[in-house]
């Protein structure tokens, strides 16, 4: 898979899994812009390591939900002049048992939604002429991934919010890949359980460790996915290799829902 020259924004790349997808592409020696929300120190450390990789690249704080911070996003990469893939990884959640409708708010609901399914649509609209000048002078569709997962198609996860978050953003992936195309294509990846500092900062270092023993000793793989596992799907759909693929909602959980 040769990833060249590829220009890219990552949202959300200062750690796990949005970390681990720009270090990937960062070794074709390409452009990146590293996002972060909250986490400068971080997202620095990313950045440092894509240009060990002979990467170029950019840090940009914003937040996702805010229409103004996408278009700064994206700004950063106008002076390349195109942008062959947009990875929208950024994602929030409240942990809460599915059963306790009192502890989710409106306002819960708001900010969920607001940077797991409106964050990406604002930043595939803010991003569009850029994507459209890289299909235009490469001759091949430029890739949106969308990071969703196995929550928003069996119902399931850190919450009823970001479940519905997530459903909503596969939806939205089939409509944007019919609208943009054939200038760009549209795919999702659904992770299951990701062995990252996601489920500790929610559950803490015990429970943490509770669900991800009960993942490895349940899915038929008996394995616990890596970022970089996940990262890899993610370059593979961000990549040309990839190039006659749109609509896709691809699930990756380790035979997770083969589990009857």
């Amino acid at each position: 898979m040769s990833k060249d020259g590829l220009c890219a924004i990552v949202t959300g790349s200062a750690s796990g899994l949005g970390a681990a997808t720009a270090a990937i592409l960062a070794k074709g020696g390409g452009r990146l812009v590293v996002n972060y929300s909250s986490s400068r120190k971080e997202a620095e450390e990313t950045a440092d390591l894509c240009r060990k990789e002979g990467a170029e690249v950019v840090v940009v704080q914003g937040d996702v939900s805010r229409d103004e911070d996408c278009k700064r996003i994206v700004a950063a990469a106008a002076p390349w002049g195109r942008l062959d893939a947009l990875i929208n990884n950024a994602g929030t959640t409240k942990h809460m048992a599915h059963e306790n409708l009192d502890g989710l708010s409106a306002e819960d609901f708001q900010r969920i939604f607001g940077v797991n399914t409106i964050g990406p649509f604002q930043m595939v609209r803010a991003a569009r002429s850029l994507l459209e000048a890289s299909a235009k002078a490469s001759g091949k569709a430029a890739a949106v991934v969308n990071v969703s997962s196995v929550a928003g198609i069996s119902g399931i996860g850190s919450s009823v919010a970001y479940a519905a978050s997530k459903g909503a953003l596969n939806t939205m992936t089939l409509s944007l890949a019919r609208a943009l195309a054939p200038l760009i294509r549209v795919n999702t990846v659904c992770p299951g359980y990701i062995d990252t500092p996601w489920f500790t900062k929610g559950r803490g270092e015990a429970g943490a460790k509770q669900v991800r023993d009960m993942v490895v000793a349940r899915v038929p793989l008996k394995v616990a996915s890596s970022a970089e596992d996940i990262a890899q799907l993610v370059c593979f759909l961000a990549s040309p290799a990839s190039s006659n693929m749109t609509g896709e909602v691809v699930r990756m959980d380790a035979g997770m829902h083969l589990i009857t």
